[in-house]
């Protein structure tokens, strides 16, 4: 509600601004300016002061509106997939939890009735019963997981990232470990693309270069705004100045989109590892 009327006003300064302006400047005109000014001028002057009301004011109110409904719907898209989460666990709870209690209570019946001869019989019952519960506390633990908010690690465009970070460790059969703690509205949609980029070219050197046993990929944001995401692996690492090696492009490319972003890039050898890092100095949004 608060946003509707905040919307509202805005709405209606954009259609009476022009509207406020002319009256103001007659007011103006035929108070102050009458002696000093023909009306022919006055009227010729009238169409370009609106013009350069509407150049200022008008434009940094469409501005606030769009930039209000875009939020508006980010917001709706996010209360319509936390409410598909709601119904998804609901249909998990009502269908195959409670079908999969009903199987385990009809297997604890088998397990009276059966005579105590008959231990194949019990022996089963017991191995499905242990099946039953398995698979009753795994649907249990899906419920909860989707009726709880999405992390910042399943924003949409962080997904692909630790795909292909899985996808890495699984060609060099290396540990894989994703850390992200940075929230979804803390990066503008440009800072999303191009860190996306950096990180992306990072694993794709891992994957080409490093012979690792372990990648980590890390997003944690900083004070004011910052952030700090690394690439880290336990492989071979470089020795000398990787950006300086012939025929070596990638770790440029994220150093340059860094830099263009006014972001800080290293890449260097930390103990026994190789470290990516890229780093948004806190107080500014790009």
């Amino acid at each position: 509600m608060p946003r509707r009327s905040a919307d509202r006003r805005i709405k209606w300064m954009i259609l009476l601004t022009p509207t406020l302006t002319i009256g103001l400047w007659e007011y103006v005109r035929h108070v102050f300016l009458l002696p000093y000014m023909s009306m022919e001028m006055g009227n010729f002057l009238a169409p370009f002061i609106v013009l350069g009301v509407t150049l200022t004011l008008v434009r940094g109110l469409f501005a606030r509106l769009e930039q209000s409904q875009a939020e508006l719907q980010r917001e709706r898209a996010v209360s319509g997939a936390l409410e598909e989460r709601e119904k998804l666990a609901r249909e998990l709870h009502d269908g195959i939890a409670q079908s999969l209690f009903l199987l385990a209570v009809k297997l604890d019946k088998l397990d009276r009735t059966a005579a105590e001869g008959e231990r194949k019989v019990l022996e089963m019952s017991g191995e499905l019963k242990e099946t039953v519960r398995v698979m009753h506390d795994d649907v249990r633990q899906a419920i909860e997981n989707l009726r709880q908010p999405p992390t910042a690690a399943e924003a949409a465009w962080v997904v692909p990232l630790r795909e292909l970070l899985e996808e890495t460790a699984g060609v060099t059969e290396a540990e894989a470990e994703f850390r992200w703690t940075i929230k979804d509205e803390a990066l503008s949609n440009k800072e999303k693309v191009e860190l996306h980029a950096c990180l992306r070219e990072a694993l794709i050197n891992v994957r080409k270069h490093a012979n690792a046993s372990k990648v980590i990929v890390t997003g944690e944001p900083e004070e004011n705004g910052g952030f700090r995401c690394t690439v880290e692996d336990d492989g071979v690492g470089f020795s000398g100045d990787p950006l300086a090696v012939y025929g070596r492009f990638g770790l440029r490319m994220v150093r340059d989109r860094a830099t263009r972003m006014g972001w800080t890039f290293a890449a260097e050898r930390r103990a026994d590892r190789t470290v990516v890092e890229i780093a948004k100095p806190g107080g500014r949004r790009s």
